[in-house]
């Protein structure tokens, strides 16, 4: 393997340090570098990469900025969706109690310190979505079950100690028999207790605290591609105590000059960004993989809406036994091809994957048609073509090796 020292004039820098150069068709993972960040981003990171900044003004800066689009009374920038989600509720807990702020999480002595969140939304994103809950020093409290929430669930789980409840809205979580964000909030706020949102992969902006939430969490790197961080907006007490969690729990949390200033670009850069053009560029890309697709034995495909509404479309692929293929062993092929091609391989337990479009470069849709139509109608297949989708963490355990 090469190492970072073995630099040639026409090497990238995924070569210099022995990276494979995929081509990312399974969305905006954190696994795979979240997203490709938009050139302003990049632009104002390097600009103010070598300067002296007083990290208060430049939040403060970031707050107008964040309020602009949002809707929301003021807002902060932080080092991911993650660890956004702590500080919203460390701040729920502890509100402008400096001395409560250095305390937590181990010691919630007389603060509230329970937070409601229904059961069919305590996800994996890569970690349990319950453990940034837990990290404040609070206490998670499930409502209802993993198919159904009633009303009644969450309001009898809200007493004297709750500090906060947490919706996610997310394609993970349970898509039906949950509380709508409107139900939730309406039990909440009858209650007095505010509601976070977990919004971290959604396009929409503003809709959500429009909708009843008083905190809502964003990330930086996703849709919005700017580099790795987390936007937390809303009311400004709340956001207030959160932002000052920066002195207690976030320490380990915190994020630097550049990428707030580059997530303040991405922020910019959004509202001129030419939305419904990217569109037409993913809908091309979408139909010409299915095209590809067509009169293969064993391979169907359709186009599908985002779970969550955001605005943007997937080609889900089925595998069938006629391709000679499992889904898992089509998605495991396709990663280990040239150039490895990364698909949106979650459910390949059920027969199927996905293709998401919004983060390819030029050239990359037509590669990945001829990658796909090349495998489906050659005369063999690979060894593991049949393989059984498994849960197998080993590769994890043996890093770095």
């Amino acid at each position: 393997m090469k190492t970072y020292s073995d630099t040639g004039s026409n090497s990238t820098i995924r070569e210099r340090l022995g990276l494979r150069p995929i081509i990312n068709v399974s969305g905006t993972m954190t696994t795979l570098g979240a997203s490709i960040i938009v050139p302003e981003a990049i632009s104002a990171m390097a600009e103010i990469a070598s300067q002296w900044v007083e990290m208060d003004d430049l939040q403060r800066a970031a707050s107008a900025v964040i309020a602009r689009l949002t809707g929301g009374e003021a807002g902060f920038i932080t080092a991911c969706c993650a660890s956004g989600i702590t500080m919203a509720v460390a701040g729920a807990m502890t509100g402008t109690n400096l001395l409560a702020i250095e305390r937590l999480p181990d010691d919630t002595e007389g603060l509230k310190s329970e937070v409601v969140i229904q059961l069919g939304h305590i996800v994996n994103y890569g970690a349990p979505i319950d453990q940034s809950i837990r990290v404040a020093g609070a206490r998670v409290i499930p409502a209802g079950t993993v198919s159904v929430t009633q009303d009644y669930h969450v309001r009898e789980a809200i007493n004297e100690r709750t500090a906060a409840a947490l919706y996610v809205v997310a394609h993970h979580t349970v898509q039906y028999g949950m509380l709508s964000l409107e139900e939730f909030c309406e039990i909440c706020h009858a209650k007095n207790i505010p509601v976070i949102v977990d919004a971290a992969s959604e396009y929409d902006l503003r809709s959500f605290l429009a909708r009843g939430a008083d905190i809502v969490v964003y990330s930086g790197h996703k849709f919005l591609s700017g580099p790795t961080s987390g936007i937390v907006t809303g009311r400004k007490d709340l956001v207030r105590a959160a932002y000052l969690q920066n002195r207690g729990v976030a320490r380990a949390m915190k994020v630097g000059k550049e990428s707030v200033a580059g997530t303040m670009a991405a922020l910019d850069a959004w509202e001129k960004r030419d939305h419904a053009g990217i569109r037409r560029r993913e809908e091309a890309a979408l139909n010409l993989w299915k095209d590809a697709l067509q009169g293969i034995p064993g391979i169907g495909a359709q186009i599908i809406p985002d779970p969550t509404n955001n605005p943007l479309d997937r080609l889900q692929i089925f595998v069938r036994p006629e391709s000679r293929f499992t889904a898992a062993g089509l998605a495991s092929a396709l990663a280990a091809a040239s150039p490895p091609i990364i698909v949106r391989n979650h459910e390949v337990e059920r027969g199927h994957f996905f293709l998401d479009p919004c983060n390819l470069h030029p050239g990359e849709a037509e590669i990945v048609a001829g990658q796909l139509r090349a495998m489906l109608t050659a005369k063999d297949r690979p060894s593991d073509a049949m393989k059984v989708a498994r849960k197998d963490s080993s590769g994890a355990l043996r890093w770095p090796d």
